[in-house]
């Protein structure tokens, strides 16, 4: 299954840093679950967020060099508050560093300024060919994919994205 968690992407500076944002609505059908009579955003669903996020930031500043971008490791997460819906999760992800095969990001994600989850995340990148050579045209449909997806996400706000600096 594959679904997309960020709904815009408001600021990018390639190589550092990306501000995304996620609209949490009532129709979101893991909300009636979640927990009947009190609808929040599921912890889990928050650091995939970030993931994504960060999975952005990394596609577009290596130029979408990496069909897969997975998540590896989530260290001191963290959370402050609830998300429900009408509320809307601002996701900010900076790289830390980085080697041939492995990214490591500072996240974090507020409502209204007030911080709901922080962690650090380490994303592995690399393309199915690596590994199977006669992968080579999944991995060119993943990418034209890809980056399909992120012009239909990146819309720079400056307002808002200086107002999250």
């Amino acid at each position: 299954m594959r679904f997309a968690l960020i709904d815009r992407i408001v600021a990018l500076e390639l190589g550092a840093r990306i501000v995304a944002v996620k609209n949490l609505s009532l129709a979101e059908e893991y909300l009636g679950d979640h927990f009947p009579g009190f609808p929040v955003m599921p912890g889990v669903l928050m650091l995939q967020a970030m993931t994504e996020a960060a999975t952005w930031l990394i596609r577009q500043t290596e130029d979408f060099a990496h069909s897969m971008i997975v998540l590896r490791r989530a260290g001191n997460v963290k959370y402050g508050q609830f998300v429900q819906p009408g509320q809307t999760l601002t996701v900010t992800a900076e790289i830390q560093d980085q080697d041939e095969s492995e990214t490591r990001i500072k996240a974090r994600g507020t409502v209204g300024g007030r911080l709901t989850v922080a962690g650090r995340i380490t994303l592995g990148r690399y393309n199915l060919a690596d590994l199977y050579p006669s992968r080579a045209a999944t991995d060119e449909h993943l990418i034209r994919e890809q980056r399909e997806m992120f012009t239909l996400l990146y819309h720079p706000d400056p307002v808002l994205a200086e107002a999250v600096r």
